[in-house]
């Protein structure tokens, strides 16, 4: 990635004007927050990054602060990489100045959610920034037009990345702390995105069947750590929250 990339905060109007623009290429105009939802995350503790190339916008995050209990949290909503910057550690760097800043500020935890059927997706956040998920949101924002949606429900992970725990320190350091205990598998088509375009029925039925194996797993207290390519295949790797190195989760009773 060129070396003139520069990762920092939105603070302006233009700036936040300029997310907008990224937002409706990424996703279009029906799935797109206003520019005074970004003021508002400004203000509130929230994070509104931005990626610039010679000071020209390329990317986006946007985060809402959160409370659970007394524990402060992050919710990252968005994050949008320009199409001639995808693939090329953009996203990557947006989301470890996000953890950078939030740690700075005494914040251990960024959320988000994303969707299962998203195996590239799946990998980058459970792999290469080393989030888990343990939550299983049927038809998060319902039924949507957009056409990455396919016209399936919107079922969504919720990505839990505790940015000073072992596993997280480990990852980002390419020293990942060995699995232990047991694994549990759910499979999906390698192929599921492209599937789910072209056949909607068979996008709906594989939904309906992941989404029941995550419920059943998650219920008995496993967590979603990785994601394994075997070919036709792709898994999803489950184990016992007590097994994650050095993680203490906390209890989301009454959440």
């Amino acid at each position: 990635m060129p070396a003139e990339i520069e990762i920092r905060h939105c603070h302006s109007l233009t700036e936040y004007d300029e997310c907008v623009r990224l937002e409706l290429s990424t996703w279009g105009e029906e799935l797109t927050v206003p520019a005074a939802i970004f003021v508002v995350a400004h203000h509130s503790g929230g994070q509104v990054l931005g990626a610039f190339d010679n000071g020209q916008m390329i990317g986006f995050t946007l985060a809402l602060a959160g409370l659970r209990g007394a524990e402060r949290f992050l919710h990252s909503h968005m994050t949008a990489v320009a199409p001639g910057y995808q693939n090329r550690g953009v996203g990557r760097r947006l989301k470890l100045f996000q953890r950078q800043d939030a740690l700075k500020r005494g914040i251990p935890l960024v959320e988000w959610t994303f969707d299962p059927l998203e195996l590239k997706n799946a990998h980058f956040n459970l792999f290469r920034l080393g989030a888990l998920a343990r939550r299983y949101i049927p038809d998060c924002y319902g039924v949507t037009k957009s056409p990455l949606h396919a016209g399936l429900p919107t079922d969504r992970l919720v990505a839990e990345w505790w940015l000073d725990s072992e596993r997280v320190r480990g990852i980002l350091a390419d020293n990942p702390p060995p699995a232990t205990g047991q694994r549990e598998r759910i499979s999906l088509p390698s192929n599921i995105a492209e599937l789910k375009n072209i056949d909607r029925a068979a996008g709906l039925r594989i939904q309906s069947a992941m989404r029941a194996q995550f419920e059943q797993w998650f219920s008995k207290g496993y967590v979603a750590t990785g994601v394994e390519n075997r070919g036709d295949s792709t898994d999803y790797l489950l184990q016992p929250a007590a097994s994650v190195a050095g993680l203490q989760l906390e209890d989301l009773d009454g959440e």
